[in-house]
């Protein structure tokens, strides 16, 4: 149709390609959206005046599926009908200058629609096992120039999701053990702040919870830097001391890290918090000097930075002026909270244990049958 063959095709990829190649981006850019119109198939936008199509024409027949009955393309793969290795490269290099114009929108849309790629193909054996997992870790490489700049504020709880999903968190584990430094950051970023949209009010449940599943991941990972060993020593050992020496090494890590640079302070001051929070659980007084050395600050600074805490509701305490010291609050978790905490995972571990249970079932079964099919032999032979 209008001269455009297969090779034509072909060359204009090409064509692409030696733009991105020469680092015009933007213009790699179009022309990848223009191939991959070639291969989509977006819904049918109906005109102004047209029905919705459930209304009968004049000869009694539904007009629904008149040009509507064409298959919808994935919306979340830029509406693809198919997939296939040579599209998926497509998809990268759609990715790729996305984030190389810095449009972090559009890069999103364009992480989402490389994962769904990937993850089609792996589920039709299409790519190799090996290969899958090769791909879904350059895909969580990739992903944090798009996290780590996502203005919406969505970014890091959408990386926390990711890289804790099965089969990324197996890439992490086994393929770049590295970008745990950056999982540990996010978490301790965003932590308050899912335990707010989750209504956890000063429980944090499921601020705990995220720390849980990062502590599961560390003790998988054979890495260890500052930043996560900082959090280790807080959440696995309650060792402050060292903690307190990490949290000094930690400024230095992120000030020179390429995506942690511009959260150095945002970080510290999470970091804090964070110790706060583990030294609040197992002191009800606490003499505002030591937690100022705690905190790697001087008593005056201490003091005004617990009264923001206060002030702005993240802290249940008071300070007692004349002894020096802050009073902890004697809130505790309701016991729905702590039913709705303790069963949250009962059906996937239940779900497990049936699935192992049916494994198991089968595997006897089959030995049965090999077991009957020996003696059977046996029989026949002595015949």
């Amino acid at each position: 149709m209008y001269g455009i063959t297969p090779e034509t095709v072909a060359a204009y990829y090409k064509f692409a390609k030696f733009n991105f190649d020469c680092g015009d981006y933007q213009q790699a850019r179009d022309m990848l959206e223009n191939y991959i119109s070639l291969h989509a198939s977006p819904p049918k936008q109906r005109k102004e005046g047209e029905g919705d199509g459930n209304e009968n024409d004049r000869y009694g027949n539904s007009s629904k599926g008149k040009g509507e009955d064409e298959k919808t393309g994935d919306p979340n793969m830029y509406y693809l009908t198919s997939i296939d290795p040579s599209l998926l490269r497509v998809l990268w290099g759609k990715l790729s200058c996305e984030i190389l114009v810095e449009d972090w929108e559009e890069a999103s849309v364009a992480l989402i629609a490389v994962k769904t790629a990937i993850e089609s193909l792996a589920s039709s054996r299409r790519l190799e096992p090996l290969e899958a997992l090769h791909q879904r870790s350059w895909l969580l490489h990739w992903s944090l120039f798009v996290f780590w700049n996502d203005a919406s504020g969505k970014g890091l709880e959408s990386m926390v999701e990711l890289f804790t999903s099965e089969r990324y968190l197996q890439a992490v584990t086994t393929h770049a053990p590295h970008l745990l430094r950056y999982l540990t950051a996010a978490v301790l970023l965003c932590k308050r702040r899912a335990a707010k949209k989750a209504g956890g009010g000063g429980s944090g449940a499921e601020g705990r919870r995220l720390l849980r599943d990062l502590v599961k991941v560390m003790q998988q990972c054979e890495y260890s830097d500052p930043i996560v060993e900082f959090v280790e020593q807080l959440s696995v050992k309650f060792d402050f001391e060292a903690a307190q020496s990490q949290l000094a090494r930690c400024e230095t890590v992120l000030s020179s890290d390429f995506f942690l640079c511009r959260q150095t302070e945002l970080f510290m001051e999470e970091a804090r918090v964070f110790v706060f929070e583990n030294y609040c659980r197992i002191h009800h007084k606490i003499d505002l000097t030591t937690l100022g050395e705690k905190l790697a600050m001087d008593r005056d600074r201490a003091e005004r930075w617990i009264v923001d805490l206060i002030r702005n509701a993240l802290l249940d305490a008071k300070i007692d002026s004349e002894e020096g010291c802050v009073v902890m609050g004697t809130g505790s978790t309701s016991v729905y909270e702590q039913v709705m905490e303790r069963t949250k995972e009962l059906t996937a571990r239940s779900g497990g244990l049936v699935v192992n249970l049916r494994s198991y079932m089968n595997d006897v079964g089959r030995e049965k049958i090999r077991k009957e099919k020996r003696a059977k032999e046996a029989m026949e032979a002595e015949y």
